[in-house]
């Protein structure tokens, strides 16, 4: 039932799309120039979105689909120099994923299985180890994973502590910075997009993390903590001055708001219908529906109401879509109340401690809430460690038992990323004038996506995630967090836009549908 009310459209289409990149290199066209800038040594620093990243990994062949890859290919039209990536030649299966010392501690990439009726990691382990030290610099120096601030912490890549995998496998030196290694290529012209991880992991997380803004002190941080603002400008402020201090010339891209990616608009706030809680007993879902309502949603109307919460949750409608059950941890913990109210009830008596421990903090989810993609596989299921004396059809998580934490962006949260979001990009917006950078507003660019984005052949793109109808249009790849090739090829177009607008150079842009887009397999 899970994944019922995703994926079933999916299914009818049971294609495969796999091709290689196909560069849109026009070198009949003399009228191109690099106008001021130098491409002939260039660098792009950055996380995921840098490196390639997509389906849950960074894979051979995927890597080479990287916007920096993509962009070094225009480059070498205007005299542009040689563009090295980390090696993945030991992907030798292309699966992506990671061994340490041969135990598997990344997922291999994802892929769907029109079989199985959604995204799963394609079968069989990486054969990536990261413990074969690649010990050198390249071009592309995204790091999966990395925060601002981890740019410019020694040791991020030393195999001791394993503090990035990803890192480890290139960094120069136990004791280097990903920086460092970026300027030991002396980078003529740069691309910087760093700062995604320091909202997007508080995000991806349902806002387990702590927004740490007014702590400046990172190294006091969680791997899911909001990065303080100012700490951020500081950061960045020094990244950029060590890129700029040989007169390279760059481009910066702002961060865009994340919670706007498919991982944050898949999967709905309301997907319980009659249809989805239909079984063999019953075919239509109504009879299931009366019975919640007379188990639990009308006993919890009825005693919320009583202690001032009514509002809190409505019985389940047999033909309207209807919310999933959450725990909101703003709200006032009632539990005890609820205790209260439950043992004068006789049906309920038996059950007033777990009623109360169970839904003090519960409530029905709004359209402000979003719900993580991967809560889509936790729907449904049942929590771990309930007692046993609790009936089965009261252990279903966002159905009879509230969703948590983890699992949900609450409005408050939401409301923390959206600022701090926006006092980023005022910062690398500032910082960029201070130097003469170019900026891509990748913020703007994909705030565009939610409505559709019209490239140059008249073809539009959007956020979505899957669909039959949508399923060549789609930017963003299985994890709905990173863009496909097609999604990497529209960004490398969007950066070359800016550097022909800002640097006067003339270089031609790729044609994206050239791209592919998923991976769909028959089986797994």
């Amino acid at each position: 039932m899970k994944n019922k009310f995703i994926y079933l459209g999916l299914l009818a289409a049971g294609f495969v799309v796999s091709c290689q990149p196909e560069f849109d290199n026009d070198v009949t066209d003399g009228s191109y120039s690099a106008g001021e800038a130098n491409f002939s040594t260039y660098v792009a620093v950055g996380n995921s979105l840098t490196s390639g990243y997509m389906d849950g990994t960074v894979s051979r062949v995927g890597q080479g689909y990287s916007f920096p890859n993509i962009l070094a290919g225009q480059f070498r039209l205007v005299g542009g120099g040689e563009f090295t990536q980390p090696s993945y030649a030991d992907d030798v299966n292309n699966r992506g994923g990671l061994l340490l010392g041969g135990t598997q501690i990344g997922a291999t990439r994802l892929i769907i299985d029109a079989s199985a009726g959604g995204p799963e990691p394609l079968a069989g382990l990486p054969t990536i180890e990261v413990s074969n030290l690649q010990a050198k610099a390249y071009n592309n120096m995204g790091v999966p994973g990395a925060k601002s601030f981890d740019l410019l912490v020694p040791g991020y890549g030393n195999l001791a502590g394993v503090a990035n995998p990803y890192f480890v496998r290139h960094a120069t030196s136990p004791t280097t910075t990903v920086l460092a290694d970026a300027l030991s290529k002396s980078p003529t012209f740069f691309t910087n997009w760093i700062g995604n991880n320091d909202v997007l992991a508080y995000a991806t997380s349902g806002g387990t993390g702590v927004d740490q803004t007014g702590n400046p002190d990172f190294t006091s941080y969680g791997p899911d903590d909001i990065t303080d603002p100012t700490a951020f400008a500081g950061v960045y402020t020094a990244i950029t001055a060590q890129l700029t201090a040989n007169g390279a010339k760059g481009v910066v891209a702002t961060i865009p708001d994340v919670v706007s990616i498919p991982f944050f608009t898949t999967v709905p706030y309301n997907p319980i219908t009659a249809a989805l809680l239909a079984s063999a007993g019953d075919p239509t879902g109504a009879g299931t529906v009366q019975a919640l309502n007379t188990n639990l949603y009308g006993p919890l109307k009825q005693i919320f109401t009583a202690i001032g919460v009514g509002d809190r949750i409505n019985l389940l409608s047999a033909t309207q879509p209807n919310p999933l059950l959450i725990k909101d941890e703003t709200l006032e913990n009632k539990g005890a109340q609820i205790a209260a109210v439950a043992a004068t009830i006789p049906q309920l008596a038996p059950l007033a401690a777990y009623l109360g421990a169970t839904y003090g903090q519960a409530r029905q989810a709004t359209s402000n809430d979003l719900v993580l993609l991967t809560t889509r596989t936790v729907i449904g299921t049942t929590p771990a460690d309930l007692p046993g004396a609790v009936p089965d059809d009261l252990k279903k998580f966002g159905i009879t038992y509230p969703l948590e934490d983890q699992h949900i962006l609450i409005a408050s949260e939401k409301q923390a990323v959206a600022d701090a979001t926006a006092a980023y990009n005022a910062a690398i917006k500032s910082i960029a004038a201070s130097k003469n950078l170019a900026v891509a507003d990748m913020n703007a660019i994909l705030a565009q996506l939610s409505s559709g984005l019209k490239v140059e052949d008249g073809q539009i793109y959007t956020s979505d995630y899957f669909s039959v109808a949508s399923a060549s249009t789609v930017l963003f790849s299985l994890d709905g967090v990173h863009p496909n090739a097609r999604g990497y090829a529209v960004i490398a177009n969007e950066v070359i836009k800016v550097i022909n607008s800002f640097y006067k150079a003339h270089l031609p842009l790729v044609s994206a549908g050239n791209y592919p887009g998923a991976t769909i397999l028959p089986s797994n």
